[in-house]
């Protein structure tokens, strides 16, 4: 029997670990804490938990060395440290995390060691990849060519869960979410570079209507240029990825950049209310300090920015629940307090791929890929998304039926076309329309 190695037992890591116990795949959950690890396992047969701690290399060598595969689930920190270790011991290794400038210098020693380190496997980055690459090399080999591309994604509570004023609530910490939101982005527009610094992220977002759900606010992700190359799209005159959110998001978070409330600076919050590090904040006196923000950020009074945080509690008398750290910390301290998905709640993950093409014989056409996907009855859509177009692939390798070898990530027909299939098998697929006008596209 094949055997597995799964490193962290988070949010994500069940429906990897039901998949391949399911399929008769022999697998070790090591985890700082065992208790996580055998929740997951439930005692079957096939499944071992073991303790571990991401700074102990010399059992890590141990576990690596004895199984056939290993899985990163840890925070993405630890991935090069993990593929460093199984490149060493030529063995394959699985993430679903971005590769880093880190991981892809590797390349050439996994290679090498005729080792795969496949990365971006979940579902965004993974799922968005190999939907969109069907679509290209299928347009490709018909002869034609992409002008424009846009990607967007969104990972969300289901619109009856879509219950506060954020309409935001987080299936696992917030600290990436909101961090996000201190970067700049990079797109291509009409064959031009555009640049939107890190304070103007949540201005001016694009409406989307999405079927299914409702008209929702896209803004741009990050630096979309590099897909440019990862999709052989070179020419292409428009290249956008943007994260969906809910309406009002945008304003809410302009608002609480605006004041400094994702600031990382570290400063006292000893004896302090939230009402009085904000008045701190904008250097005013701390009375009136709804009133006081809304004509800072020349809001009215009931906008969506201002109810958001006055229901977050940034106006209250209630003591600062930490002595130090920065403004972001608490922000994303109540976030926890207060935004976090309840278990058995629906959440929900979106994905649009929305192409203009241009045809062999000069005709245009927009296609458009669209996944909207819910919990299922024990697993929310983010853990399933994430976690099982990963466990595909490790299946796949244990069956040798992926025989790439240095640092990729999953672009190939032959590693995304049988992912994709076995997630249809799973629920897991898109809805796509080819042949729309030109008008319809974004």
């Amino acid at each position: 029997m094949k055997k597995v190695l799964i490193l962290g037992a988070g949010m994500v890591a069940k429906p990897m670990v039901d998949y391949l116990l399911n399929n008769h795949i022999e697998i070790t959950v090591a985890s700082r804490t065992i208790e996580k690890a055998e929740k997951l396992i439930k005692g079957r047969k096939n499944g071992t938990a073991v303790s571990w701690a991401a700074d102990d290399h010399e059992t890590l060598d141990i576990l690596v060395a004895s199984h056939d595969l290993t899985v990163s689930l840890l925070p993405y920190l630890h991935h090069v440290a993990v593929a460093k270790t199984c490149i060493r011991l030529r063995k394959n290794m699985v993430t679903t995390s971005y590769v880093s400038k880190e991981m892809f210098g590797l390349h050439d020693a996994a290679k090498n060691a005729g080792v795969l380190i496949l990365n971006e496997i979940g579902v965004d980055p993974g799922f968005d990849h190999m939907t969109a690459m069907r679509i290209i090399d299928k347009v490709h080999e018909q002869g034609g060519k992409i002008k424009e591309f846009y990607s967007l994604c969104g990972a969300l509570a289901a619109p009856e869960e879509a219950n506060n004023p954020f309409r935001y609530k987080f299936t696992w910490s917030p600290r990436g979410v909101i961090m996000a939101g201190n970067n700049g982005a990079k797109f291509l527009k009409n064959g031009k570079v555009v640049e939107i610094p890190a304070e103007d992220l949540f201005k001016n977002p694009m409406l989307i209507d999405f079927p299914g759900v409702e008209e929702m606010e896209v803004y741009p992700n990050r630096n979309s240029l590099t897909y440019i190359d990862i999709y052989q799209l070179h020419g292409i005159e428009a290249m956008y990825r943007g994260t969906f959110r809910y309406r009002n998001w945008c304003e809410i978070m302009d608002a609480m950049k605006t004041l400094g409330l994702l600031s990382t600076e570290i400063r006292s919050f000893e004896g302090k209310t939230y009402k009085k590090a904000m008045a701190r904040q904008l250097d005013v006196y701390p009375a009136n300090m709804k009133e006081k923000v809304t004509e800072r950020l020349r809001l009215e009074n009931n906008s969506p920015a201002i109810i958001a945080m006055e229901w977050l509690g940034l106006f209250s008398d209630d003591l600062v629940q930490m002595n130090e750290g920065s403004n972001f910390d608490l922000t994303v301290d109540l976030m926890l307090r207060k935004m976090m998905l309840p278990e058995g709640a629906r959440d929900m993950v979106i994905m649009l791929h929305s192409f203009l093409v241009e045809n062999k014989d000069g005709s245009h056409e927009v296609i458009k890929s669209r996944l909207l996907d819910f919990a299922a009855k024990e697993d929310t859509s983010i853990a399933r998304t994430v976690a099982l177009p990963a466990a595909i692939a490790v299946k796949m390798l244990l069956d040798g039926k992926i025989n790439e070898s240095g640092v990729q990530i999953p672009t190939s027909r032959n590693i995304y076309e049988p992912v994709l299939v076995e997630l249809e098998k799973l629920g897991i697929k898109t809805t796509e329309e080819w042949g729309l006008p030109e008008s319809a596209k974004l």
